[in-house]
């Protein structure tokens, strides 16, 4: 179906709403071209090339809303949609106001450019060979690698559509990319893996080998890993690790975790919950980010603001809904995570503003402590509620402000909100950990004051 034929849907979707009974009402619509292949000793492991497309809609009716969605953009459709969503309104007992969106303050919306077109230049076949390329080149690069774990690349573009009987209509599109790439490593009979990945939407910056050199490295210098004697230490929390607990706990910044008593958070707005020196933001308009947008799932306008401002919880993320609850406005963060989902709270490009410590300065301000390079089991091992982790991790051992060894079979445990207030040193180092699907999270290396780590 042509662009101008799907128009023709929307808007007649928009003006019968009304005879409907629906006081307002909105279209969100998307589409999705995906791909992803992977690579296994110089044959493709995996090809998938997906394509989506759907349409939802929403309609209030006294305050209450009514969802519907079809992946049939077609107007056949329409009369469906609509009375599917009038159904499903009766039968809601929420107490909770809904919101439709018309920008009556007239807010101005950020013109983002997150669509590279010579993304089109870069075809399916130089995909496949740059994989190619990273396999031979992680077996030149050291004779202990033993096996190409995963090589893979991913990429897509998205284009959204939101248009409403309140007069807003809006659209962007984007791409990105990702690599992924792991390796195994032997020296006699120990083995050791490390991963690597790469993402963005400018390919012209895309350095294969730098993303095979650190994953190599990773695992290579984790060779002759051993435990270490229980205690608490010093820990120095690597960037991308850092990146990724932070990742875990970031629904604790959702108003919405916040209103329903999951977050450890409530009650902590306008209050100091870390160190002076720790601010995070929240910045949908980041060049070249992987989660900027000009707009939510909304439609509100998106802001750059400090989530966390010299240690000062300054707002927490917040939707129509929530805002509404919280007698605030909205700070641009609704998510709908498809056509499909309905509304939630997600942050954009969420990090940890870097700080001004080199690691060596940091490793040389510890007489005994770790160098934490990995926390695996935060799926289960986090509790966002008491802020209470505890979680398998890698790293080095720190002696006289040098790492001398590799670490491994340790249990790091600890209360991420004493994390944020035993915080001695920000690193300068700001890395951007894999993102999810609508959220993208970054950190510098961060030392705290000490975490209980179990060894032997």
């Amino acid at each position: 179906m042509n662009k101008k034929k799907r128009e023709e849907i929307v808007d007649q979707l928009l003006s019968k709403s009304e005879s409907y009974g629906f006081d307002s009402a909105e279209i969100m619509l998307s589409s999705q071209k995906d791909f992803e292949v992977s690579v296994f000793e110089e044959g493709i492991d995996d090809y998938s090339i997906s394509e989506s497309r759907g349409l939802s809609f929403r309609g209030i009716k006294n305050n209450v809303i009514g969802y519907a969605y079809t992946e049939k953009i077609e107007e056949a459709s329409v009369e469906w949609l609509l009375k599917e969503a009038m159904d499903n309104l009766e039968t809601i007992d929420s107490k909770d106001q809904e919101f439709i969106f018309g920008n009556e303050e007239n807010l101005p919306y950020k013109e983002i450019n997150q669509l590279d077109p010579s993304y089109k230049e870069f075809t399916n076949e130089k995909k496949i060979d740059l994989l190619k390329k990273m396999e031979k080149e992680a077996y030149a690069y050291d004779h202990r690698v033993s096996t190409v774990n995963n090589c893979v690349f991913g990429d897509g573009e998205h284009l959204l559509k939101i248009k409403n009987t309140l007069g807003l209509d809006l659209e962007e599109k984007s791409n990105g990319f990702f690599l992924y790439f792991s390796v195994g490593v032997k020296s006699k009979e120990e083995i050791q893996s490390g991963y690597s990945i790469d993402v963005g939407n400018d390919y012209k910056k895309i350095d294969y080998k730098k993303v095979v050199h650190e994953a190599v490295d990773k695992a290579v210098n984790l060779l002759g890993a051993k435990t270490i004697k229980s205690d608490n230490y010093p820990v120095i929390i690597e960037n991308k690790t850092f990146a990724s607990l932070l990742r875990a706990y970031g629904s604790i910044f959702s108003a919405e975790s916040v209103q329903k008593g999951l977050s450890l958070l409530k009650g902590k707005l306008k209050k100091n919950i870390a160190v002076s020196d720790f601010t995070i933001v929240d910045h949908p308009h980041l060049h070249n980010g992987m989660a900027s947008r000009s707009f939510d799932s909304e439609g509100v306008p998106t802001k750059v603001k400090k989530v966390v401002n010299q240690g000062k919880l300054e707002t927490f993320l917040h939707n129509l809904k929530t805002a509404n609850k919280g007698n605030v406005k909205s700070t641009g963060n609704a998510m709908r995570y498809s056509y499909k989902s309905s509304v939630g709270i997600a942050p954009s490009n969420f990090y940890v503003e870097k700080g001004q410590f080199t690691i060596d300065e940091m490793v040389g301000s510890i007489d005994r402590g770790l160098y934490i390079v990995s926390l695996e089991g935060m799926h289960a091992g986090i509790n966002p509620v008491s802020g209470d982790f505890s979680l398998a991790g890698k790293g080095f051992l720190i002696e006289k402000g040098k790492k001398i060894r590799p670490v491994n079979q340790v249990t790091v445990s600890g209360n991420f909100l004493k994390v944020l207030q035993g915080i001695e040193m920000i690193g300068d180092d700001l890395k951007f950990a894999m993102p999810s699907a609508s959220s993208h999270y970054a950190s510098p290396s961060i030392k705290v004051k000490f975490l209980t780590i179990s060894g032997e």
